[in-house]
C-alpha cells in the first residue's frame, strides 16, 4: 500500500496542470506588462523634468532624460533674475492656497452642517441649487468676475483686480459647491443620536459643530483640504486674469510668462521652478494619505 501511495504522489507531480489553470497562470504576463507601460508613460514626464532641471546646458533643445552637463545653474539663474521673481511668486502662491483652504474648509463645514443637521424652509431647494450652479462650466463667470472686481477695486482697491485679497474672495465661492455636497455626505453618518445627547446637556448647535462634529469628521476635513489646497496651488485661468503685475503673480501665472517670452532660451529654468513649486503639493499628499481615502469614499456614497 506504501508503494501505491507513493507511486499515486509522484503521477500527481509529474502530470499536467488542468487547461484552464495553464490559461490562467499563463494569462497573468500581460497584465504586468500593461503595469510596466503605465508606470513608464506616467514617469517619463517626470524623470525628463527632473532631468533637464538638472542640465546646466538650460534649453529645450539639449534636455534629455539624461543630463548632459549636470549641475545647478537652472536654479542659480532662476533665482537671480530679477525680472522673474520666483521666491515672490512662490510666496503669493503660498499665502493663496493656503489662506483660501482654510476659509473654504471652514465655510463648507458650516453650510454642510446646516443642511445635514438642520432643518429649514429651502434646505432642499438650495442642496439643488448648489449642485445645478457645479453643472455649468466656470470659464462662463470669468467675464463678470473681471467686471464685478474692476468696479469694486474702484471703491475698495485691497479687493480689486491685481490683488491677492481679491483673487481669494473669487477662489472662495467657486469651489463650495462641490466641498459642500463632500461634506454634507460625510456629516450624515455621524449619529444623530449625539447631537440629541449634547441637546439635553444643554449644548448649542454651535457647541455641537466645534467640539463634536469635527472631531468626528477629521478624514473628510483632511481630504477637502488637500484637494483644495493642491486645485489652488496650480490654478491658471483666474490668476493670469487677475494678476497682471509681476510682484502680485502666482507660480503658475510667473512660471508660464518664463516659459513663453523664449521656451528654449528658458526652459531650464521653467523647469528648475516647476521641480521646486511640486514640493509643496507631494508634501500635503504624503502628510494627508492616510485619510484621503476614506473621505472620498464614504463622503460620497450618501
Amino acid at each position: 500500500m506504501a508503494a501505491i501511495d507513493v507511486s499515486n504522489a509522484a503521477q500527481r507531480e509529474t502530470a499536467p496542470a488542468p487547461a484552464g489553470r495553464r490559461k490562467k497562470g499563463g494569462g497573468v504576463w500581460w497584465r504586468h506588462a500593461l503595469a510596466l507601460l503605465a508606470l513608464v508613460f506616467a514617469l517619463f514626464p517626470i524623470l525628463f523634468i527632473v532631468s533637464s532641471a538638472f542640465n546646466n546646458a538650460g534649453t529645450l533643445s539639449t534636455s534629455g532624460l539624461m543630463p548632459t552637463k549636470f549641475g545647478t545653474d537652472n536654479f542659480k539663474d532662476l533665482f537671480a533674475d530679477p525680472a522673474r521673481p520666483y521666491w515672490t511668486w512662490f510666496k503669493n502662491s503660498m499665502i493663496i492656497s493656503v489662506v483660501s483652504t482654510i476659509a473654504t474648509l471652514f465655510l463648507g463645514a458650516c453650510a454642510a452642517y446646516a443642511f445635514s443637521r438642520l432643518r429649514w424652509t429651502g434646505r432642499r431647494g438650495g442642496l439643488l441649487a448648489i449642485l445645478l450652479l457645479q453643472m455649468f462650466p466656470a470659464v462662463l463667470a470669468f467675464g463678470a468676475l473681471y467686471i464685478t472686481f474692476a468696479n469694486v477695486g474702484n471703491i475698495l482697491p485691497a479687493v480689486g483686480l491685481n490683488t491677492l485679497a481679491g483673487l481669494i474672495l473669487v477662489y472662495l465661492g467657486g469651489a463650495m459647491g462641490s466641498n459642500i455636497w463632500l461634506l454634507k455626505g460625510y456629516f450624515d453618518t455621524v449619529p444623530k443620536e449625539l447631537d440629541e445627547a449634547a441637546y439635553i446637556d444643554g449644548a448649542s448647535h454651535a457647541r455641537i459643530f466645534f467640539t463634536i462634529t469635527l472631531r468626528l469628521v477629521t478624514p473628510i476635513l483632511a481630504t477637502v483640504a488637500m484637494l483644495a489646497f493642491v486645485g489652488l496651488w496650480g490654478e491658471f485661468l483666474l490668476a493670469s486674469i487677475f494678476l497682471t503685475d509681476v510682484n502680485q503673480q502666482t507660480l503658475a501665472v510667473g512660471l508660464w510668462q518664463t516659459r513663453n517670452a523664449d521656451v528654449n532660451r528658458y526652459f531650464g529654468q521653467f523647469v528648475a521652478g516647476a521641480v521646486i513649486a511640486s514640493i509643496p503639493v507631494v508634501l500635503v499628499y504624503l502628510s494627508l494619505q492616510k485619510q484621503l481615502i476614506g473621505g472620498l469614499t464614504q463622503g460620497s456614497v450618501k
